[in-house]
């Protein structure tokens, strides 16, 4: 990256701490402040820093615009797709991909078993929000209040003996998993399929979609499906890097 482009880049982290004027720029960059001048004019030109009529200067609106347009842009059922697929071919397991939309979560992409039993899960079909892992991980990132708004709003049907039937445990189940990271339906929708799942996460740290394995107990058992948690867990994790535009590790 060349000098000029690495400078104006490391003007934009330091305006979102807030505003800054002329010479508390040059400083942070450690240059002359008719460079940190030249750099900061061109941002302007651009809309991406403003300055203010105290002199300092602050981030652009285009910059948050160009930010917004770039999130709807994203898809995350392509970026996850091919990494999808590639836990499908490690352990074998159905595939899920969910996200939360419109008070429903829903599947946006599956990759099926290599396995004779299949699932009768559908992309585009609404998951059984109360019981399912991936809905789990949706529901417990939302905020406290729109949390419990949600949760005594919903239905519990008993699906299994292992169902969350009323919405003390569904709030107590939500926030175990908000600590912990990750979920697990375990006969709790249906009596012989059991699923582990982990949260995707996008550049503000909120979980944009949910993964999951799940199968039935003829296939593995529950212990050996939770065995698995830490490839479902590294999955959704390299798809949060590739979603949110972070570096891997190998790459900072």
């Amino acid at each position: 990256m060349s000098q000029t482009v690495d400078r104006a880049l490391r003007i934009l982290p330091l305006l979102a701490e807030g505003p800054a004027n002329l010479e508390q720029v040059a400083t942070r960059l450690d240059v002359h402040k008719s460079t940190a001048l030249r750099l900061l004019r061109t941002l302007h030109e651009h809309g991406m820093v403003y300055r203010q009529d105290d002199q300092r200067y602050r981030l652009g609106a285009r910059l948050f615009a160009l930010a917004q347009e770039a999130m709807e842009n994203l898809d995350v059922r392509g970026i996850a797709h091919p990494h999808l697929v590639a836990l499908n071919e490690l352990t074998g397991h159905t595939v899920h991909l969910a996200v939360y939309e419109e008070g429903e979560v829903v599947y946006i992409d599956k990759v099926e078993s290599r396995y004779p039993v299949r699932m009768y899960s559908r992309i585009g079909r609404p998951v059984a929000i109360t019981v399912a892992a991936v809905a789990k991980l949706l529901l417990a990132d939302l905020p406290e209040a729109e949390r419990r708004a949600v949760a005594r709003t919903l239905e519990y049907p008993r699906y299994t003996a292992r169902s969350t039937t009323d919405p003390a445990a569904h709030l107590a189940e939500l926030a175990r998993v908000r600590e912990q990271g990750w979920a697990s339906d375990l006969g709790g929708h249906e009596e012989s399929i059991n699923c582990v799942a982990a949260p995707i996460r996008g550049a503000d740290g909120r979980v944009a979609a949910a993964c999951s394995i799940s199968a039935p107990n003829v296939v593995v058992s529950a212990e050996e499906l939770l065995r698995l948690r830490p490839r479902v867990q590294h999955t959704a994790e390299a798809i949060s890097r590739e979603y949110s535009g972070r570096p891997s590790e190998g790459t900072r």
